[in-house]
């Protein structure tokens, strides 16, 4: 490997080097893993849900990737402290975090949402970013290289909508913009930090529920307009790009130390709208076509 300089780093994405995933058991998280285990760095994977881990962490190691599988709430700040300990303790060092975890919530007006409903949705989305960031930022920040990517949604750049959803992904972009401000007030070159805002990924994200606690309360009633909105929320995905292909844009991301990472250019207009409407004083357009 080449020598590093001050203006460019070691490559993070390399053999030997380890990479965490939350969200790790399906989907975008999946595909990240697979894709650092291609590339020969060793991989801890995390997610809440058990059988669909130990399948996956067991699949990735019969490719022959050392693989360390951590059952992990990120809603959970120790939680989040227990995975960083884990995996120091298997490979003692860590390179690159995805802060991916993500659960999905009701789409209707957000003065009918219950208090369990934002505290689950808001705990995961954003709460496990901020544990991910507070449990693993100073470790990133003792390596040669490293890089954090924080996994929001393109309802976070364009005008708000998905009711708690939306609100937490937006939330998701704005701490990642100030992590992005702080490292470089304090003039840290070498530990990298993307935003991921996905579009439409082929996954089962919309099942996100299954997950969902007995504490957050009953689930909430759909009615007409949110069985319409998830239902098209569903569609679209079934038309997106493919973990792999997803995973693929993020590793480049990291290469080209890329703070915004989209996966596609079909919403561009509405993130470019979106501006347009704040200088000029809006209300916001819908975002969808």
């Amino acid at each position: 490997m080449a020598a590093a300089s001050p203006s460019r780093p070691r490559d993070v994405v390399a053999p030997g080097r380890v990479a965490v995933v939350t969200g790790a058991a399906s989907g975008i998280g999946l595909g990240l893993c697979e894709r650092f285990a291609s590339e020969g760095m060793h991989v801890v994977a995390a997610d809440v849900e058990e059988p669909a881990l130990s399948k996956a962490a067991a699949a990735l190691a019969d490719s022959g990737t050392s693989v360390l599988p951590v059952v992990t709430d990120v809603a959970d700040r120790g939680a989040v402290e227990a995975l960083r300990d884990a995996a120091v303790s298997a490979f003692g060092a860590v390179h690159v975090v995805c802060n991916n975890a993500g659960v999905g919530g009701p789409h209707g007006p957000l003065w009918e949402c219950p208090p369990g409903e934002w505290d689950w949705v808001l705990g995961v989305n954003l709460g496990g970013v901020i544990n991910g960031v507070r449990a693993f930022m100073p470790l990133l920040l003792e390596q040669d290289a490293a890089h954090m990517v924080n996994t929001a949604s393109i309802f976070g750049v364009f005008a708000g909508a998905l009711g708690p959803y939306g609100v937490s992904k937006h939330a998701v972009v704005a701490l990642t913009e100030t992590l992005h401000f702080n490292l470089q007030s304090l003039g840290v070159a070498h530990v990298g930090v993307s935003v991921l805002c996905p579009g439409a990924v082929r996954t089962n994200f919309g099942t996100s529920a299954r997950n969902r606690p007995s504490w957050a309360g009953p689930p909430v009633v759909s009615g007409p307009a949110e069985q319409e909105s998830a239902e098209r929320f569903n569609r679209l995905a079934v038309q997106g790009a493919s973990p792999a292909e997803v995973a693929a844009i993020v590793v480049d991301g990291i290469r080209a130390r890329r703070f915004y990472i989209l996966t596609s250019q079909n919403r561009d207009f509405a993130v470019t709208r979106r501006g347009e409407e704040i200088v000029a004083g809006g209300p916001p357009a819908p975002p969808f076509p």
